[in-house]
């Protein structure tokens, strides 16, 4: 167990150092981008699957509750959260549009639409991003070292690395800087 614990976080420090010197452009863009759109009243809309889900229900967490400051909640929404939503969407229209219909009911152009993929080609989630685009929403991908397949986003920010566990790591960490960003910049609003 030693020697997995050794090699787990030895592996997660390579892929910190290599994304700190990789993101930090992209990852201060995509804050300035959420710190934008809320100041001007805007939605921040999160979906991912599976662990990415639960990163993108905790990215809404943080804005409508707080991170570390208490301050005004802001308008943030998980697209796999509601189980009724999730459930209904994926046996009507099939899972593949799951939040691309909730991006049709809820972006609005000034929106910031989040979307993680740790192998960058969820299709649910690059549909989504599409559409978010379309609607003008600013877009907002989380992904592993394959970057964002079949779709563009505004921002995308790949995790130099092809472990899921080691990219979510790192996707968390991005989340975290953006909740301090929110935090500074509009924290006594």
């Amino acid at each position: 167990m030693t020697e997995t614990f050794d090699r787990h976080f030895r592996r997660h420090q390579q892929v910190v150092e290599a994304s700190l010197a990789a993101l930090a452009p992209q990852a201060i863009a995509a804050a300035d981008a959420i710190v934008q759109a809320l100041r001007a009243g805007n939605m921040i809309i999160a979906f991912g699957n599976g662990g990415s889900s639960t990163q993108a229900s905790h990215l809404a967490e943080e804005l409508v509750g707080r991170y570390k400051k208490t301050r005004r909640p802001f308008p943030a929404i998980s697209l796999s959260s509601d189980a009724g939503t999730v459930t209904c969407i994926s046996n009507d229209f099939g899972y593949e549009t799951l939040f691309e219909r909730q991006i049709e009911a809820f972006a609005r152009p000034g929106d910031v639409a989040v979307g993680l993929t740790t192998s960058g080609k969820s299709e649910n989630v690059t549909r989504a991003l599409r559409v978010a685009k379309v609607r003008g929403a600013t877009t907002i991908a989380l992904t592993g070292e394959a970057g964002l397949i079949g779709v563009d986003a505004d921002h995308v920010l790949a995790v130099p690395s092809a472990d899921s566990e080691h990219i979510q790591e790192v996707h968390l960490m991005l989340l975290h800087l953006w909740c301090a960003a929110v935090d500074d910049a509009l924290g006594g609003d």
